[in-house]
């Protein structure tokens, strides 16, 4: 679904085509062109309107790719993400949003899944001045917002976490591994988008590129700090997770010393009492105890008690017990 947001006299509105003459050089328009899961047809509006470089369009159009920013003659593609996590179903996923800055345009492409893109479109809806700022000012409020949607789920990620960490030094769920591996493996994804995005949006903050002017320079500066906090609570994360895993395992293993533990203790006692019984189960003559044949087995019972006793009152001594 194409998207088109118009604003020229001071005025914004929504167009169902794109006028050639708006994309001259020196025109007073500002236009912010949406694609939303584009199909095949819609997509040849980058190619036979704006002109988009073959290679940039393919990677609009094509899987999920890394943060990255492109300097092209006349214009700025970028490669942007944003997160999506949820924790119940225990489901992480990053959205891809495309962007070509021009001159007087703005150019965004992506699944119809973003949060920010709907949130900044239904702002446009009701104000003029979105538009008036310019596509670049434009281009940092769909970023800001975007970075703005981490914060509640990195502290979804972390409220996750304190629960397995919680799970991991009780020690009773058998199965706590998987879950701990599971988001090991969300925070690595994780990483692996959000420190490329900081460095593409500090090129944007370094005043690299014409179409940035010192005011947006601070506001990407102000993006940029957000996200080095988040790469470092990232990697914070990852640390804290492996630490779990490492106290789980640590957990799993004292619990199987202290079985191993019982049953060695129980292994030991009885096998001086098996000697015991095996010896008055031979059928060979045996020293009699006082009292005749009728307290024969109370008097065996007796030994067997008393050296169980012994060595439970050594094992204690010892602190093996």
């Amino acid at each position: 679904m194409i998207t088109i947001y118009v604003h020229q006299d001071g005025e914004t509105t929504r167009a169902e085509a794109i006028d050639p003459a708006w994309l001259r050089a020196g025109s007073p328009v500002t236009i912010w062109v949406d694609l939303a899961a584009p199909t095949p047809e819609e997509s040849r509006l980058l190619t036979d309107v704006f002109h988009f470089h073959p290679i940039a369009v393919e990677d609009a159009l094509s899987a999920i790719h890394h943060p990255k920013i492109e300097p092209y003659d006349g214009y700025l593609y970028l490669i942007l993400h944003g997160i999506d996590f949820r924790v119940e179903e225990h489901w992480f996923a990053t959205r891809d949003v495309d962007f070509f800055l021009g001159p007087n345009y703005l150019v965004t492409v992506h699944d119809g899944g973003s949060r920010s893109i709907a949130a900044v479109k239904d702002v446009c809806n009701k104000h003029d001045r979105v538009l008036a700022e310019g596509p670049a000012a434009l281009l940092h409020r769909i970023i800001d917002s975007m970075v703005d949607h981490y914060r509640p789920e990195i502290e979804s990620l972390e409220k996750h976490m304190n629960g397995l960490e919680d799970e991991a030094i009780l020690g009773r769920r058998v199965d706590l591994v998987r879950d701990i591996l599971g988001l090991k493996r969300d925070l690595a994804s994780l990483r692996r988008i959000v420190i490329p995005e900081r460095d593409a949006v500090g090129r944007l903050a370094r005043r690299e590129f014409p179409a940035i002017n010192d005011e947006l320079t601070y506001r990407f500066r102000d993006v940029y700090d957000h996200l080095v906090r988040l790469s470092d609570e990232a990697t914070l994360l990852q640390d804290r997770v492996t630490g779990i895993l490492e106290a789980h395992l640590s957990t799993i293993s004292n619990r199987l010393n202290m079985v191993m533990k019982v049953l060695t203790v129980m292994s030991t006692i009885f096998l001086p009492l098996t000697v015991l019984t095996g010896m008055w189960g031979m059928n060979v003559p045996l020293p009699a105890f006082p009292g005749g044949e009728a307290l024969q087995f109370w008097w065996v019972a007796g030994c067997m008690a008393a050296i169980s006793g012994f060595m439970l009152a050594m094992f204690r001594r010892n602190g093996w017990l």
